[in-house]
């Protein structure tokens, strides 16, 4: 059994539903075919990396999907919000016996597989990892332990979650990655020409 637990949080891509701060812009049929490819674009990220890969979906489970069902387990997000689904996740991986664990989301076309292994390569000699968003939030987290204060209290969305983070991981050694820029809103496309596609296809 490796000693390695990839956890990837996602939504269900429903119409409406993901990507509203960029639907606002965009549309809802432009955004969701957006979240759609960044989905692909992190499942085919996370097959390269060698750990056990989960996927927890936000609503419902989903079998048959994009996911390959041979190469990722399944699981459903259980918490109120964002904390305490991570918490959850974490503390599920934990007893279940692996000792790193690293979590992303699904929203992050700057994310590579050696991003991923970084992250875990870390975990020998650091207690945490975390990699920096651009607006203010983290888009990996990795531990070797439960940290239960990093869960809670945070204004989960906002600009203040990293440095907030950063204080619950004050006493421990923690290793950041490069800072990265997530898919929220519209100004994060910043032109990126590999968009240009889904938003033409779908204007009105």
């Amino acid at each position: 059994m490796t000693d390695r637990l990839l956890i990837i949080f996602t939504r269900n891509p429903e119409l409406g539903k993901v990507k509203t701060r960029l639907a606002k812009t965009i549309g809802d049929q432009a955004a969701l075919a957006i979240y759609t490819f960044l989905l692909k674009h992190t499942e085919q990220v996370a097959t390269k990396v060698q750990a056990l890969r989960q996927v927890h979906y936000s609503v419902a489970v989903h079998e048959a999907d994009l996911w390959d069902d041979a190469l990722f387990e399944k699981h459903l997000q259980k918490g109120t919000d964002l904390g305490q689904r991570m918490a959850h996740a974490f503390q599920q991986g934990f007893d279940s016996g692996y000792r790193k664990i690293v979590i992303v989301g699904s929203d992050l076309y700057d994310l590579e597989a050696s991003d991923i292994e970084a992250a875990f390569l870390s975990l020998d000699q650091h207690e945490a990892v975390v990699g920096p968003a651009l607006d203010g939030g983290y888009y990996l987290l990795g531990l070797t332990q439960m940290v239960p204060e990093l869960f809670l209290n945070k204004k989960w969305g906002t600009a203040s979650v990293f440095q907030e983070s950063m204080k619950d991981l004050v006493n421990l050694r923690v290793a950041k990655l490069p800072v990265k820029n997530d898919i929220d809103q519209y100004e994060d496309l910043a032109g990126n020409p590999v968009f240009d596609p889904f938003i033409n296809d779908n204007k009105l």
